[in-house]
């Protein structure tokens, strides 16, 4: 039965702060729980332990139960579309920012964490643009030309306002 989680208001703020320093694990576990993912797709990005770090988060208040299988089958809702929106309307540094993170992650796993966490880090374009551009690079070897070229008309061919 799959079953979909979503972050607390707990889980954003430690994502958001860091306040209560989660375990890299749990902290790459956190980042990729975004209320649409299965616990199915979940564990196959969660490498070591996914269970144990599902039921760990929900434990300690960070994530919460949206939904099973069957509530879903009962809504009969279709099944959400990817689709690549340019950022042009969200303007900002930070949106940016986060945003860059939030897909990098959804893309790349936690093979994208330490990338990820580099990026959180800046504070200004000029900091942010060459960590945009090794992120397109990786994206380039690991997911193809197409994720590249969507990474970069997203979030480097136009800086943020």
């Amino acid at each position: 039965m799959a079953t979909i989680y979503r972050k607390t208001e707990r889980g954003q703020v430690e994502i958001d702060t860091r306040v209560n320093r989660l375990a890299p694990r749990l902290r790459t576990a956190l980042i990729l729980v975004d209320g649409v993912r299965r616990d199915t797709d979940l564990h196959k990005m969660i490498f070591a332990q996914p269970e144990e770090t599902l039921q760990a988060l929900l434990e300690q208040g960070y994530i919460e139960l949206v939904a099973s299988s069957a509530a879903r089958a009962a809504a009969a809702s279709p099944a959400p579309v990817d689709v690549v929106v340019p950022i042009v309307s969200q303007r900002g540094f930070e949106n940016r920012r986060r945003l860059a993170v939030r897909h990098l992650i959804d893309n790349m796993g936690p093979a994208g964490e330490t990338l990820a966490m580099r990026i959180e880090k800046t504070q200004s374009w000029d900091e942010l643009r060459p960590l945009l551009e090794a992120a397109q690079g990786s994206l380039q070897r690991m997911r193809g030309p197409g994720a590249s070229a969507d990474f970069a008309t997203l979030f480097i061919d136009t800086p943020p306002a």
